[in-house]
């Protein structure tokens, strides 16, 4: 059993100092709760790794993982970088008064409008995942009179050590050019010739949840080996390499991630060796971390409410959330850990499986997880939801997304409201 937090002298579950009971009945469940001390912990492992050792970077909080304007303000302060991939993450980074020159634009099917927005705003940064977008961009700053700095996407080929769905790196992907069929090289001299916009390096990102290095030193190792090839070709350097993110973290027992720090360390490792052998300028290194920064820092508080004991098979217990707060599990089998947040080392234990509320039988947060003896409006508190819960909560059976509250110093601020039934129908038009 995981304790990310810890426990009171009345045995309840405390986060960032404060009663998680008390929590949840100040402002209701299903709720989220931010640890921001430990939020900027996490990115700070990151930053002063690269600051400590010497080397020029940037650390791009990816906002995919959690976009609120509080978070965007909390990345601001920790002197992040940003990443978006939409209309709406940048007008929430705007919102929270984001520097723009910091923000990175991504995506697999930007539309004229999102890149419209981003020229407009003069962002840092446009990621070019494919040659439909090489042309809205030219277009785009050829009509504004404007120039952008952009990276290339490509697909090492490295398939990184996690789940199918979230595979992101190999060959087959459907972000970025492929460095093994031309599409790269083409890309690049397609990009170098149009004057309004500048190359700044490549970008890849192999996969997420990963727990070792080897497969970061091996895109290295490629990207590399490609920029060596069109320093030659075309004396091209690349001022910038993005490394992506996908640094894992710990949900259960069964996963062992490294520290944030180490990824970093590695990464650094690998760049300097290959500049030294190929003879090449060292690049600035951008990363871009989500779900390590904010995936274990933050926890959702539901209510139990029906236990269904079927004799010789499974006892179901009931929470007042579900795939609508975390889509995960159903999605693709995610798997988490939690304990009764009323009563954490309660001794007479059982196991259980812990179903959501929606109408929808993979509805299910947790298999088989062993629990003190659970009776009704006990809080449960699900560990390491930080990350894509809120992000991909959703509405369906019409249930209201939950709150969001961030802890800390000891005081408890409400960042995102819980909706309202009117709030979830604001936008329905009458037929009659």
């Amino acid at each position: 059993m995981l304790h990310p937090f810890n426990v009171n002298a009345q045995g309840h579950l405390t986060i960032g100092g404060l009663d998680s009971i008390e929590l949840a009945n100040k402002y209701g469940t299903p709720l989220f709760v931010y640890d921001v001390d430990k939020i900027r912990n996490n990115a700070r492992a990151f930053v002063n790794t690269f600051r400590e050792q010497g080397i020029k970077a940037q650390v791009a909080y990816a906002s995919k993982a959690f976009s609120s304007i509080a978070m965007i303000q909390v990345a601001k302060q920790e002197n992040l970088s940003l990443d978006v991939v939409s209309q709406g993450e940048l007008y929430t980074a705007l919102k929270a008064d984001f520097p723009v020159d910091k923000i990175h634009m991504h995506g697999n099917n930007k539309s004229l409008e999102e890149i419209e927005m981003a020229v407009e705003h003069n962002i840092g940064c446009i990621v070019i995942d494919n040659f439909y977008e090489i042309d809205l961009l030219a277009n785009t700053l050829q009509e504004a009179k404007k120039e952008m700095n952009v990276l290339i996407r490509v697909t090492p080929g490295i398939e990184a050590h996690t789940h199918d769905y979230i595979l992101t790196g190999n060959e087959d992907s459907k972000f970025g050019f492929d460095l093994s069929n031309g599409q790269a090289e083409e890309a690049i001299q397609k990009l170098m010739s149009i004057d309004s916009i500048h190359v700044l390096g490549l970008h890849c990102h192999i996969g997420s949840q990963i727990f070792e290095t080897d497969g970061f030193t091996m895109a290295v190792e490629r990207l590399f080996q490609t920029l060596s090839e069109w320093k030659s070709s075309f004396q091209f350097e690349s001022e910038v390499l993005n490394l992506g993110g996908g640094f894992g973290i710990r949900y259960t027992k069964d996963d062992d991630p490294l520290p944030l720090s180490m990824y970093v360390q590695s990464l650094i490792d690998t760049v300097k060796k290959q500049v030294e052998s190929k003879d090449m300028t060292f690049p600035e290194i951008w990363i871009e971390p989500g779900r390590s920064i904010v995936g274990d820092a933050g926890l959702t508080l539901y209510t139990l409410g029906s236990v269904k004991d079927i004799p010789n098979v499974r006892k179901y217990v009931s929470v007042d959330g579900g795939m609508t707060d975390n889509l995960r599990p159903a999605l693709y089998h995610a798997e988490y850990d939690a304990v009764i947040a009323n009563n954490v080392y309660g001794k007479n234990k059982e196991e259980v499986s812990v179903a959501g509320k929606c109408c929808e039988s993979g509805d299910m947060l947790i298999w088989d997880i062993e629990l003190p003896i659970v009776k009704n409006n006990d809080i449960l508190a699900v560990f390491s939801t930080g990350a894509y819960g809120y992000s991909m909560s959703n509405h369906y059976n019409r249930f209201p997304k939950a709150a969001v509250v961030f802890v800390e110093n000891g005081q408890d601020k409400l960042v995102i409201k819980r909706e309202s039934f009117e709030d979830m129908v604001q936008n329905d038009l009458s037929y009659e």
